[in-house]
């Protein structure tokens, strides 16, 4: 469960970050807000786009430069499949390690700088070096993850350009599939990730990425679900691929495994009658998934109406006695559990996505994932919860809050470091592998600690916006907000420390309510 922003903790986990703020406006100046409109300035918040210039000695030596084919590309006068064609011979016959793919509107020093860069930062292991890249609108940067989760890149391709690939790890795949139009690279990467390949980020905004034609609808959105599409036959997963609300980002929806398991939903109360009866209601009539079952976790309920409701009821309700310990009241209630899926739902929530169950069991049935998570509006239809990030603190991400931009990173399903308690899913079995949530943290940081050691058991979290709750948070808990629960979750994961989102950009870091760029190599943006 993760704190509201009006906290005390929440409030004083930002003295960090204020610190940090304050040498960064004095190191840049005041910078621009995001302007909180269907318009926006600019984002992050920071971020200042120079013309580039090219310093001679930014550029990797001539004995270097050896080292990587290039190949231009031009998307607008030859065809996909005589390209593709083009650049297979080239990979047979090259006797340089890495491909460099781009564009040919590109000029020589955006491409010198380029190669130049990822080469200073390559590691031997590597399969794919990438970076960050510049937008065709230049005040939105494209920016990445360290880790390609592997099923952010079902949803788009996350590397993009510039990038060094690996050319004979080209050539052990065959080179690129020719059938895969436009969408080469992203379906070279995919086949990658299923074979754990080496995917190495370098988090410095390059230019010689993609132009204008590489996120054109009709160049890009076919090709796309195509190789989508093969990836789930490869994987023998059943799913349908659609065309996503940006060009290059998909949809897709995996069907639940045959016949359906059991799935126990499991609501924990303290009185608050009538948001349970909301919830279940909602449940009831919403659903369209038959093979589930309603558990009410009853935390000491007093009042008259809420214990005429617990007798009553067809629903299993298993006493959960004691003080408020949030982890130790769904700990309970799972014990007494023999489905095969487990839902935790706040009783604050109200499901809105009538196939939720078979969207949420067809992801959390995938043998790399652990935990599920769902988008969640408040009553307002304000954003309340699209993933929760860690950067440098864990907050809720927000489309029409601190992050106002609609890219395909926030539109898409995706790995995340972590996802709300109030609505996950995930296997019965592996939830009780790993111990359940730790009753150390009785109220606040317990979801998030559960995604984290979930991902040191090799278990991805997965995101998926097309399961939607409404989520008036703190409705249930109220103020509810332990210090030792903070301060116990920040020294286990060195939070203000070494601790790294994987699943996001590290140039970002969310203070207040705004993103702000902060570039770990600041001379090349001067």
């Amino acid at each position: 469960m993760l704190g509201g922003e009006g906290t005390l903790r929440y409030k004083s986990a930002r003295i960090p970050g204020r610190q940090l703020l304050k040498i960064v406006r004095i190191l840049r100046g005041k910078p621009k807000k995001i302007v909180q409109s269907n318009v926006l300035s600019e984002f992050p918040v920071g971020y200042i786009p120079r013309e580039t210039r090219l310093q001679s000695q930014e550029v990797a030596g001539a004995h270097r430069m050896s080292d990587v084919e290039v190949f231009t590309i031009n998307e607008h006068e030859i065809s996909a499949s005589e390209t593709i064609e083009t650049i297979n011979k080239l990979i047979t016959s090259s006797e340089a390690k890495w491909l460099f793919l781009i564009d040919s509107t590109v000029n020589e020093n955006e491409k010198a700088l380029a190669i130049s860069k990822l080469l200073d930062n390559a590691e031997i292991s590597s399969d794919v070096v990438f970076a960050d890249e510049s937008n065709v609108n230049p005040r939105f940067p494209i920016l990445k993850p360290n880790t390609i989760g592997p099923h952010t890149l079902l949803s788009y391709n996350v590397v993009g350009r510039p990038a060094l690939l690996s050319i004979a790890k080209l050539r052990i795949n065959g080179g690129f599939s020719t059938a895969a139009g436009w969408a080469f690279e992203h379906d070279f990467y995919l086949r990658l990730s299923e074979q754990r390949g080496a995917f190495q980020h370098v988090p410095i905004i390059l230019p010689a990425g993609r132009t204008q034609i590489g996120f054109d609808a009709e160049h890009i959105n076919s090709d796309t679900c195509a190789v989508v599409n093969a990836a789930l036959e490869r994987r023998k997963w059943s799913g349908e691929v659609s065309v996503g609300d940006l060009p290059g980002l998909v949809s897709w929806n995996l069907a639940p495994p045959s016949p359906q398991p059991s799935i126990e939903i499991v609501i924990p109360t303290r009185d608050r009658l009538e948001l349970v009866l909301q919830c279940i209601n909602a449940v009831q009539d919403k659903t369209t998934y038959t093979n589930y079952s309603i558990t009410i976790l009853d935390n000491d309920s007093k009042e008259p109406e809420m214990l005429e409701f617990f007798a009553s009821t067809s629903h299993k309700v298993v006493p959960c006695p004691g003080p408020f310990n949030y982890a130790k009241i769904i700990n309970r209630g799972i014990k007494h559990s023999t489905a095969d899926f487990i839902v935790t739902l706040n009783n604050d929530t109200i499901v809105q996505t009538p196939d939720w169950l078979e969207r949420m069991v067809g992801l959390a049935s995938l043998p790399d994932v652990g935990i599920v998570g769902s988008k969640q509006v408040e009553s307002s239809g304000h954003c309340e919860h699209e993933s929760v990030v860690i950067s440098p603190y864990p907050q809720h991400l927000r489309s029409d809050g601190n992050y106002p931009y609609r890219d395909h990173f926030i539109l898409a399903t995706k790995d995340v470091a972590a996802v709300t308690g109030a609505v996950q899913m995930f296997r019965r079995n592996f939830w009780e592998s790993i111990g359940g949530m730790d009753e150390t943290l009785t109220v606040v940081m317990n979801d998030i600690d559960v995604c984290l050691r979930a991902q040191l058991e090799g278990r991805n979290v997965v995101y998926t916006p097309d399961v939607v709750h409404t989520h008036n948070a703190g409705s249930s808990r109220g103020k509810l907000d332990p210090k030792a629960d903070r301060n116990f979750f920040l020294r286990r994961w060195d939070i203000f420390g070494s601790f790294q989102d994987p699943y996001f950009p590290p140039v970002l870091k969310l203070f207040g309510e705004t993103f702000y760029f902060l570039d770990p190599q600041e001379p090349l943006n001067q």
